[in-house]
């Protein structure tokens, strides 16, 4: 019997326990389908699509047609691991009514088993009609993608004390609002400890320190899965399969070149009888092997 997917009750129980959460993203059948066969607990298909397989310079051109087509890739290749889906901009801001259209399309459409949200206590109200509506919230904050423009770039959050307390606050408005656990993205490592030490859920990180209860990474970052790759100080990479696969192509196109591609073992062969009747006595003369049978 094929296990069944983690879920948000085991998930509290795991950072009770000690035991952290493994989240990586991933955007369509084949990289969910190898993500489940590495054991990882949770994917997450991220607006961060926009960057790594759409060519966008940011996340904020993704729409949800965007996320419910890719996350529905992803659920046919992760059957039995737990799918949180983002919300792309400007999503769920205009109301709680089209925030759900929305939302429901992620879970009925997509298959997502939960959805996340970028932002603090500004969005609880939202969070709070989300988890009374029946679906999970992944919350976000520190620094998120989709306000980028806002906050003046990519910057690290929790540099000072008023920065500290107003994560604090946000992270606090998340969990009683009913996140089932929260993001943590570029936020000082003494500021992550300190928010996960006083949440009863978990926290997962992303260049948020080691005392997180968990970890995500996006999926090209773990494997130099381009051909520009910028190196980033919170990521650790595991494969080069970027450079791989571009070597594997070079070579596949010199050898079609150079007529090596296709060989005699990569081809299909006809009996004699259908050569004779494309191309009659003329073609069956012309190849001395068949005529010295005869």
């Amino acid at each position: 019997m094929a296990a069944q997917p983690l879920n948000i009750v085991k998930m509290k129980k795991m950072k009770q326990d000690g035991i952290p959460l493994s989240m990586i993203t991933a955007y369509d059948y084949p990289s969910a389908r190898l993500a489940e066969e590495a054991a990882v607990d949770i994917i997450l298909v991220g607006d961060s699509l926009g960057n790594v397989v759409l060519g966008y310079d940011s996340t904020i051109p993704v729409t949800l047609d965007d996320m419910v087509y890719h996350t529905r890739a992803v659920a046919r290749g992760a059957e039995h691991t737990f799918i949180v889906a983002d919300m792309p901009f400007m999503t769920y801001h205009s109301g709680i009514t089209e925030a759900l259209q929305g939302i429901r399309r992620l879970m009925q459409e997509g298959h997502a088993h939960a959805i996340k949200l970028e932002g603090g206590a500004e969005i609880a109200d939202t969070v709070r009609a989300t988890v009374q509506a029946g679906v999970p919230v992944l919350g976000h904050i520190g620094l998120t993608p989709q306000s980028v423009n806002q906050i003046g770039g990519y910057r690290i959050q929790g540099k000072d004390a008023a920065d500290a307390e107003r994560l604090m606050r946000d992270a606090k408005a998340l969990e009683e609002a009913g996140a089932f656990g929260i993001v943590l993205e570029l936020v000082t490592e003494e500021v992550a400890a300190a928010i996960t030490s006083e949440l009863k859920i978990p926290t997962i990180g992303i260049g948020a320190g080691r005392d997180c209860d968990g970890q995500v990474l996006v999926y090209h970052d773990v494997l130099k899965y381009t051909s520009d790759y910028m190196p980033k100080r919170f990521v650790k990479t595991y494969g080069d399969i970027g450079e791989q696969i571009k070597q594997s192509i070079g070579q596949y196109v010199n050898e079609v070149k150079n007529r090596s591609f296709p060989a005699k073992e990569h081809v299909f062969t006809a009996d004699d009888s259908v050569v004779q009747a494309l191309y009659g006595k003329v073609a069956s003369e012309k190849t001395p092997e068949k005529v010295s049978s005869k």
